[in-house]
């Protein structure tokens, strides 16, 4: 009897043994069941799902293809009259638990799992299967698995796959806010969908505490900080207040063309209109900004649509920086915006004899020649 007992904990709960030798020995692992680990970013949150990996194939060379699910690894809960002697789930692995990591508060397939590190485990199933995250991840196997320790139950269905010779998890699907894991073993995979809930206030979480340290001495930190905010729309009023700092913080702030253009955007994305146009203006005008920084600025104004702003910033080029690259490239375009057409012939020429490599030559070549058969620019 005891015999059986411990073929049943062997096979039906794909432990395949314990751990041979004295503790903390650095031994093979039990029934070569190698250890395994995978790791996956969803935006600053930390995923890893570590493992042994069993083969189709026994130790001793036997073929168990067609004999896993349901017979290996028996359907429903098994009792293997070992540990807490009653029913208990698969430890989704071989060995010790397979152990399931997550840095940050995530949905799993949309139920709530706090941080922290969990035992997965698997009630299997010809159609459905449980997966299970019990705050015990220090066990051998699912031996002394006990229900009031989980912390969350799923349900998802079983699905056909590829041969795999070695149980592997993989994360199938990734994405900016989540991700899919997967368990694939034999001719059978079964997944499960990881959600992070607003992600970019988790990176701005982040920031608030990177700032403190080191980086919170770079003006660049801080400016970089209000562009995640303006470029994802999160928490402007944050993202304001780093810009600010990034120009005027005592000992580290830099009233740049970067810095100050950056507080101008966030500023209009909060529809403070004017103090946005201040701010712009104090960028454009500020001693280090360059002719193609305020170009660039004018060609943003002309895809907006703002075709009188922006001649007014090509002209500003002009008055500020004369025949430098591009400022007649930014007049022709101005002009031809706003219909002045020979204007903007006599701007593109001049510029088209200052191309300053092949690229541009042809552009302004085709602007030439558009501008002279009287088409509309494309802007």
């Amino acid at each position: 009897m005891r015999a059986t007992l411990f073929t049943l904990l062997s096979l039906a709960l794909s432990g395949f043994g314990f751990a041979q030798g004295p503790p903390r020995l650095t031994l093979p692992p039990s029934g070569n069941n190698q250890k395994a680990s995978v790791t996956q970013h969803i935006g600053p949150v930390e995923v890893t799902i570590g493992y042994s990996s069993p083969a189709v194939h026994s130790p001793a060379g036997e073929d168990r293809r067609g004999k896993i699910w349901g017979k290996l690894v028996a359907y429903g809960l098994v009792n293997p009259g070992f540990g807490n002697n009653k029913p208990d789930p698969w430890r989704a692995g071989a060995n010790e638990n397979t152990v399931f990591t997550v840095s940050h508060d995530v949905e799993i397939e949309g139920k709530l799992l706090p941080a922290g590190r969990y035992g997965l485990h698997m009630i299997t199933g010809p159609e459905e299967w449980t997966l299970i995250f019990n705050k015990n991840s220090s066990a051998w196997g699912s031996f002394f698995y006990e229900d009031n320790e989980d912390a969350l139950r799923v349900t998802v269905k079983p699905k056909k796959h590829d041969y795999r010779e070695w149980l592997t998890y993989e994360f199938t699907v990734r994405k900016p806010d989540e991700a899919t894991a997967e368990m694939q073993w034999e001719d059978l995979a079964v997944a499960w969908n990881i959600k992070v809930k607003d992600v970019n206030q988790l990176y701005v979480a982040s920031l608030r505490r990177e700032l403190t340290g080191s980086p919170g001495f770079d003006y660049e930190a801080f400016n970089q900080a209000a562009q995640f905010c303006l470029t994802t729309g999160t928490d402007l009023e944050q993202g304001l207040k780093w810009a600010e700092t990034a120009v005027s913080a005592p000992f580290i702030g830099k009233a740049d063309f970067e810095t100050l253009s950056t507080k101008a955007q966030i500023l209009s994305k909060l529809g403070r209109e004017s103090d946005a146009k201040a701010a712009m203006d104090a960028a454009l005008r500020a001693p280090g900004t360059t002719p193609l920084e305020i170009h660039q600025y004018g060609r943003q104004l002309l895809a907006a649509k703002k075709s009188a702003e922006a001649l007014a910033v090509f002209q500003m080029n002009a008055e500020r920086n004369g025949d430098a690259w591009p400022v007649h490239v930014g007049l022709a375009r101005g002009y031809a915006a706003t219909g002045e057409t020979q204007k903007a012939l006599e701007h593109a020429r001049k510029a088209l004899a200052q191309a300053p490599d092949p690229v541009n030559k042809k552009s302004l070549e085709d602007m030439v020649q558009t501008l002279s058969e009287g088409r509309t620019l494309s802007q």
